[in-house]
């Protein structure tokens, strides 16, 4: 099922999200739900809290949005390590109409629990390395626009404000 995605400035996109320790039912259906999300927005990454859920699951499949090879669903992610760095121009499904470029970890290597239990690691670099920094940055409440400069965060505070007082 086809989730809402939360958007900046809704507070659950910053708060605190527990682990998931206990990988049951409703996790699963979560995940595909998530992943369901993830490809009708024209998503490569999700993080739970993007559609208001305050745990520590992500979906990623870099092939995306069209071809849908490569899903990664992992339960409480961890960047165990990293190496060198690189600047990337992202997008995110909660900042409508931005982008900004940040700086990231050009490889890592991340530790998580599959949705059977099993625990799992890989090193990744290029757009997959981005991409797993900038969904495990959603799960410590942090988000793209909160990497850029003040000037280009504050252009887009009074954008959303406008577009939400626009549609009241």
């Amino acid at each position: 099922m086809v989730k809402e995605i939360k958007v900046f400035p809704d507070p659950v996109l910053y708060e605190e999200n527990s682990n998931i320790d206990r990988i049951s039912d409703a996790v699963r259906q979560l995940a595909r739900d998530m992943t369901d999300t993830m490809y009708e927005k024209g998503g490569i990454g999700l993080a739970a809290p993007q559609v208001g859920e305050n745990c520590q699951l992500v979906t990623v499949d870099v092939s995306g949005p069209q071809r849908r090879e490569e899903l990664l669903v992992m339960v409480n992610p961890e960047i165990i390590e990293t190496k060198g760095d690189v600047e990337s121009e992202e997008g995110c499904l909660s900042l409508p109409e931005f982008k900004g470029t940040v700086r990231r970890a050009e490889e890592v290597t991340v530790s998580w629990r599959d949705l059977e239990g099993g625990i799992r690691q890989m090193q990744a670099s290029g757009l997959l390395a981005c991409c797993l920094q900038h969904e495990i940055d959603h799960l410590r409440g942090v988000l793209l626009v909160d990497q850029v400069g003040r000037l280009k965060r504050n252009m887009y505070e009074k954008k959303m404000k406008k577009l939400y007082s626009s549609e009241q």
